[in-house]
């Protein structure tokens, strides 16, 4: 019988049954796909000469993850590349502002904007040197963080640390506007706030957008040698070192409880797992509540906090096979891993609103990743494996374009919102679309069919809105991994600190396992 059951093997489960482990738990995770990863896998599904990520694709957390690193995954074959610059975001007029991990070569790309703003990004950065690991202890640990709460207002004091909370929650259009005088900063931070689906008027954005700047300028938008997958591999190898076991095909269907505890799992076959000690779920919390536990066995404050749950907006994604490199006008942009396709702030603003109003954006925000730019082992020599991905509403009220998307997402559909991607890129670099050899567009319910996690395409399992964070994630009062059902944690996304491959979810449910009492033995 294993001391511990972990339900998926994402990222987040699998850092967590790697930390059971070295305490010496036997650790069985159960994961209903036929192969391990969650939203960290790759394959050749576009082209067999491509390796493409089927989901989530550069790591700049996972490089900042205290968690991650002290796995030590280069043992077990983890190596990491980077692309010659960071992000991008080239314009119709031919300016592209660059993040590098060069700090010279940042701060010299904003300064083509606006004279001051390579000192102002300067300024940001030293800020970030003082308190970023703080802020990054704060991110990383359960709900109050106190410790690394109390290391930033001993390092700050109590007024610069107001100053730097107001900061970190401003929009990300009115940090940009405080802190650039020039266009080329307020990019950088509004296209990064949008990796989280905060687009520029929202709470919180600013902060997060300086902070993934920042981690950028510091330690790169780095990607696994040979593909996402090669990430998986490594936590999947150092957990078979030490004894543990991954069942894939195994779909759980119950939380088996007794007595207020979890004491095992029931797999859709009628097979029962017990355990002696902990249930770690890396589920999305309603998936958890709603459909792996039974209504009974939840308080009725939980189960009306459920219905207020908000996922995050429903993701498309477009991979592409090419046969050069993508043509970029702007040569800023050749070098970049990541590229960010919009016309300006306004154009960010105008594609968060048609979201907000449950419209398909006519002209979408993409986020687009050059992979044998930053890996040159994913395709052949002088090729290209790239991918682009959009956002449309959860729930589709009417298209902003021609075309009458509506969420059917046949081929007409899928077509149509492809298109409206590869037209911003085309705009941006003339020539693209003929070089692209193979193509694969995976809309919402085709993420969610490859990883039932991603419920109707939302890659972050819920909104990373300030509503639903901090002591709000997953529901009001929670955000540590505890739940109701004494052995049951979660350590999914849908756990504070959220979504993002840094293994911080499972690191704290893990933690919190190891620091409950131990229960007497079961009777048999």
């Amino acid at each position: 019988m294993p001391d511990a059951v972990v339900i998926g093997s994402g990222p987040n489960g699998l850092v967590a049954a790697n930390i059971l482990a070295d305490a010496g738990w036997h650790v069985v995770v159960v994961e209903a796909s036929d192969r391990p990863g969650g939203a960290v896998r790759s394959d050749r599904g576009v082209h067999p000469d491509y390796v493409h990520d089927t989901f989530s694709a550069f790591y700049p957390l996972a490089a900042a993850s205290p968690a991650i690193h002290a796995l030590a995954l280069d043992r077990y074959g983890l190596r990491w590349s980077h692309a010659p610059e960071v992000v991008a975001h080239p314009l119709a007029d031919g300016r592209c502002p660059v993040l590098s991990r060069d700090l010279g070569r940042t701060a010299a790309s904003l300064a083509g904007f606006a004279a001051a703003d390579g000192a102002a990004w300067e300024r940001l950065h030293r800020l970030w040197g003082r308190v970023g690991e703080d802020l990054v202890g704060c991110l990383f640990t359960p709900f109050p963080p106190v410790r690394a709460a109390l290391r930033l207002v001993a390092r700050t004091g109590a007024e610069e640390c107001l100053r730097l909370l107001r900061t970190m929650l401003l929009p990300a259009r009115r940090f940009g506007e405080e802190h650039f005088d020039g266009d080329g900063g307020r990019l950088l931070i509004a296209g990064n706030a949008l990796h989280a689906d905060l687009g520029p008027e929202s709470a919180l954005g600013g902060g997060f957008g300086w902070l993934m700047c920042m981690l950028g300028q510091d330690h790169g938008f780095p990607v696994p040698v040979g593909g996402a997958g090669r990430l998986t591999d490594a936590l999947v190898a150092r957990l078979r070192e030490r004894g543990g076991r991954v069942l894939c095909g195994r779909t759980v269907s119950r939380v088996v409880v007794r007595n207020g505890r979890a004491v095992g799992v029931r797999t859709a076959d009628g097979t029962e797992i017990a355990t002696r000690r902990a249930v770690l779920a890396d589920v999305p919390a309603p998936l958890l509540y709603e459909r792996l536990l039974g209504e009974e066995h939840l308080p009725a404050a939980l189960r009306a906090d459920l219905r207020r749950f908000q996922w995050d907006f429903a993701t498309v994604k477009v991979d592409w096979a090419l046969s050069r490199p993508i043509p970029w006008a702007c040569a800023g942009a050749r070098r970049a891993g990541t590229v960010h396709v919009a016309e300006g702030v306004d154009a960010l603003t105008r594609f968060a609103g048609q979201l907000a109003m449950h419209q398909v954006p006519d002209v979408p925000f993409t986020v687009l990743g050059q992979m044998t730019t930053a890996d040159p082992s994913r395709s052949p020599a002088g090729t290209e494996s790239a991918w682009g991905y959009t956002h449309v509403p959860q729930h589709i009220r009417s298209d902003a374009g021609d075309e009458g998307i509506a969420g059917r997402w046949d081929a007409h559909e899928k077509e149509a919102i492809a298109a409206r991607v590869e037209s911003g890129i085309e705009r941006l670099a003339p020539g693209f679309r003929a070089a692209v050899l193979a193509r694969r567009v995976l809309t919402p319910p085709d993420l969610e069919r490859l990883n039932p996690a991603l419920v109707g395409g939302a890659v972050n399992q819920g909104t990373t809105s300030l509503h639903q964070q901090l002591m709000f994630r997953p529901l009001p009062g929670t955000g540590r991994p505890g739940t109701p059902i004494r052995g049951l944690y979660l350590c999914s996304a849908t756990a504070h600190p959220g979504g993002g491959v840094h293994g911080a979810p499972g690191a704290n449910a893990a933690r919190a396992a190891l620091r409950a009492p131990r229960l007497p033995r079961r009777s048999r």
